[in-house]
């Protein structure tokens, strides 16, 4: 299999990434054991079929570790030039408390251990809690890292609007925030993606398969409850599905969303994706990998050959004006972690 040039993406003069991201918050522990030696190579086969840009994060559980021991067999039996194309975008996520220069390094060093590199590709802050002002010291400190080297981009994750624009007048330079964003969630659409385009901002999205909600495997089902929902994602997702308009619509735009992909055969999540990243300032979408459990390679790759038209739009569009209105409900981007 060979991606077409549209799966591609300039994120950074020196990163080109892959416009559907591998998401590793499934090798955490709360979506199914993973098998170490049967995800690494199934890591291969993702980066083999194109799929080269990997998101991840400190508290993901071996996360970086497997990305260090990826690197290390790809070294030990294609050579160093193997790792070319690979990129790995990891996210830091402290308790707030007061930031010194000591414990960011610290932090940021144990991930260039782990991941067995000298500079992170990309490095993605969250902060907890707004009213602890030291966020701003940790993007200080993390910035003059990246000043020496030890970190190539500056990103955020989950951060709003408001906050954002404090960043960025501190005159610290952000290229990109990761935030949930999906045809369930389109509140990056009101305030962050207008932001955004005035500052050159990009988006990284998640959520955008709603943990796998936004799928045939849900269409005329019953309404999941329970044990049903077997991970962490579905869980949040459905709770997610309940506050936008409940199951029963939920179901409508499922059938709307087959019909669409039975027309351009492909398959719901492809529109589900697609979607998305067509939206103003969207640099990619980020699709769970659940590493040797389940696979979604050949599937995955069909969104880059489908386009959306005016009438598919549409469609989707008259049942999501049914929903209701998530940002008087939850509030900008990241805020349903802060409330």
């Amino acid at each position: 299999m060979q991606l077409p040039e549209s799966s591609r993406w300039q994120f950074t003069p020196d990163l080109n990434i892959c416009r559907v991201l591998n998401g590793m918050w499934q090798v955490s522990g709360a979506h199914g054991a993973i098998q170490p030696k049967q995800a690494i190579a199934t890591m291969f086969d993702y980066v083999d079929a194109g799929f080269t840009t990997w998101d991840l994060a400190d508290h993901y559980g071996p996360a970086e570790d497997f990305i260090g021991e990826f690197r290390r067999q790809a070294i030990a039996t294609r050579g160093k030039e193997a790792l070319s194309n690979l990129q790995a975008f990891t996210k830091w996520v402290p308790r707030p408390a007061k930031m010194t220069r000591r414990v960011v390094e610290q932090n940021i060093d144990r991930s260039l251990a782990r991941m067995g590199v000298e500079t992170l590709d990309l490095l993605q802050f969250h902060w907890w809690e707004y009213r602890d002002k030291n966020y701003i010291d940790a993007l200080t400190y993390l910035a003059e890292l990246q000043q020496e080297g030890k970190i190539k981009h500056l990103a955020l994750t989950n951060f709003d609007t408001e906050r954002l624009k404090i960043i960025s007048e501190a005159g610290i330079k952000i290229v990109s925030n990761q935030v949930q964003f999906s045809l369930v969630d389109r509140r990056p659409l009101m305030k962050m993606i207008p932001f955004c385009q005035e500052h050159n901002i990009q988006l990284l999205a998640y959520g955008t398969l709603c943990g796998g909600l936004l799928s045939e495997k849900y269409l005329e089902q019953a309404e999941p409850r329970g044990t049903a929902l077997n991970t962490a994602s579905l869980r949040k997702y459905k709770n997610m599905v309940d506050a936008w308009g409940g199951w029963n619509l939920f179901q409508e735009l499922l059938a709307v969303l087959k019909q669409i992909a039975a027309k351009h055969d492909v398959s719901i999540a492809n529109v589900a994706v697609r979607y998305v990243l067509e939206r103003p300032t969207v640099a990619g979408a980020i699709v769970g990998t659940r590493l040797g459990i389940s696979e979604h390679v050949a599937d995955n790759a069909k969104v880059f050959a489908l386009t959306l038209d005016a009438d598919d739009t549409g469609q989707i569009e008259a049942v999501l004006a049914r929903s209701r209105d998530l940002l008087r409900l939850i509030g900008d981007c990241g805020d349903e972690y802060r409330r």
